[in-house]
């Protein structure tokens, strides 16, 4: 992919960055050069919002549902066209394996086929609330939206916030991850090829920094922000965004607690949980990050959970055979490898040390998974989210206190628990504060049911009928026409 090919995508054409600047994409497996992408700045963004604010104040995509749904599903049928293609890319540039990258892209089509499909039915209604007087209530597209997408799912990710906004009726400007800037613009290149879709609806902008995100967070232009990332990114996007008072979707951060029960199968669960651990090589907001084990199956669990993460074949994502690939970048590795060195070092015990791998991988961002034992649930590593290849086993005697341990978080994005009895899991899930909760399973996430969290996990919900109502408006609408009187 050369230059000219990852352009900027602004009022239908693809420009490069008005100061010229380009940056960098590069294989997280080997510091391979991918290619080169645009380095906007602030009067770049300000193109793309100013088109996608003339496209929504053209009523011929807002109020066309028919149209929105055409140009989703053709998009949806080009990118199933390539799939193939385009995870092999999503794998070089982001280092997950191709069964992942595939997989993503499987997930990516199926939700814009799903959005495609509720367009046509996004209801109001009408009801008379004193003879004569009727009062409407109709859901309007909010308007312009700022989608900024984050590297460890791009595709899934940009697709996710990008379909339920375009479903609504509105009108968008896409800044995707420097790390994943090239996928990110394939994917948004089958959708600008889809005909019928009209100039400065979807505009794609990419940047090496933060001002083309931080003028989308300020411009009183757009309408909504959806953002995936960090509570510290989320939080600096509310403040930056409340003088304009403008709707935010806001799926942060995550540290998610498996709860295993006395009457679950060890040798089933560990490998379950090794690998729900270690998705995106532990860099995504759902992964596994606690394991509390009831007493009983304390000591079978860290054996076989140590052997199922020691087994784990580590390598380049393209690879055949290979179940975790590298960190996103050496920046990435660097922070996580500081973090989990600080937790090895004041960790009860140290099931598996994980660190860097020698030999072939020695040039790639690889860490390899760190296993801990500890009790005190107010240290750094249980609470902090690490995004990355940790994960930590704790005890717990009864259900109250397993709860009690898992809810002792600032956050609150996603659970599992693990047990035969469907009276306890329907208990426990009830009492744990999670907008997710996995029964004998984890990571599981389908474009119709809606996932979000809990406290500090965010704001709103994406997936599902209800990721419409971020990017939706509802307005009353009055009107006292009298009753006949003989």
């Amino acid at each position: 992919m050369n230059l000219h090919d990852a352009n900027n995508l602004i009022d239908g054409a693809w420009l490069p960055a008005a100061g010229g600047a380009a940056g960098q994409s590069v294989n997280p497996a080997d510091g391979a050069i991918l290619g080169r992408f645009a380095a906007s700045d602030a009067q770049d963004a300000e193109a793309a919002i100013g088109a996608a604010r003339r496209a929504f104040e053209r009523a011929g995509w807002s109020q066309n549902p028919r149209l929105r749904q055409l140009v989703m599903l053709r998009w949806a049928d080009r990118l199933e066209s390539k799939a193939e293609e385009l995870a092999r890319l999503l794998t070089l540039e982001n280092g997950k394996t191709i069964a992942q990258s595939r997989g993503e892209m499987a997930g990516a089509i199926s939700e814009i086929r799903y959005y495609a499909g509720l367009t046509r039915y996004i209801p109001g209604h009408v009801f008379e609330v004193e003879p004569g007087a009727f009062s409407t209530l109709i859901k309007e597209p909010a308007g312009v939206a700022g989608i900024i997408v984050p590297w460890n799912a791009p595709v899934v990710l940009l697709i996710r916030a990008l379909t339920p906004a375009l479903a609504a009726g509105c009108t968008a400007v896409v800044k995707p991850a420097p790390q994943t800037a090239l996928i990110s613009i394939a994917v948004m290149r089958e959708l600008h090829g889809v005909e019928g879709l009209p100039p400065g609806v979807v505009n794609l902008v990419t940047e090496q920094g933060h001002e083309v995100a931080s003028r989308l967070v300020a411009s009183p232009d757009v309408d909504v922000i959806s953002f995936t990332g960090s509570n510290a990114v989320g939080q600096r996007i509310m403040a930056a965004a409340a003088p304009t008072m403008k709707k935010l979707s806001l799926e942060l951060g995550g540290k998610s607690s498996c709860l295993v029960f006395e009457d679950a199968d060890v040798d089933q669960v560990a490998p379950a949980l090794a690998a729900a651990a270690t998705i995106i090589s532990g860099q995504q907001c759902t992964a596994a990050r606690r394991v509390l084990v009831h007493e009983s199956k304390y000591e079978a669990m860290k054996t076989a959970l140590r052997d199922a993460l020691a087994g784990l074949r580590v390598g380049n994502g393209l690879a055949v055979g290979v179940q975790m690939g590298p960190l996103i970048d050496e920046a990435a590795r660097k922070q996580v490898e500081s973090r989990i060195e600080e937790a090895v070092a004041c960790a009860d015990e140290v099931v598996l040390p994980g660190g860097r791998p020698a030999g072939d991988l020695a040039n790639g961002s690889y860490l390899l998974p760190t296993l801990l034992a500890h009790e005190d649930t107010n240290a750094f590593f249980i609470q902090e989210e690490i995004f990355g290849p940790l994960l930590v086993l704790e005890r717990f005697s009864d259900e109250v206190g397993a709860v009690k341990r898992a809810n002792h978080s600032e956050f609150g994005l996603s659970a599992s628990v693990w047990t035969h009895d469907g009276a306890r899991f329907m208990r426990v899930a009830r009492a744990l504060r999670n907008g997710t909760v996995w029964l004998n399973d984890h990571n599981k996430l389908f474009a119709e049911a809606e996932t979000g969290g809990y406290r500090r996990s965010g704001l709103g919900r994406l997936h599902g009928y209800d990721a419409l109502i971020d990017f939706m408006e509802i307005k009353h609408i009055y009107q006292s026409v009298g009753v006949l009187t003989a």
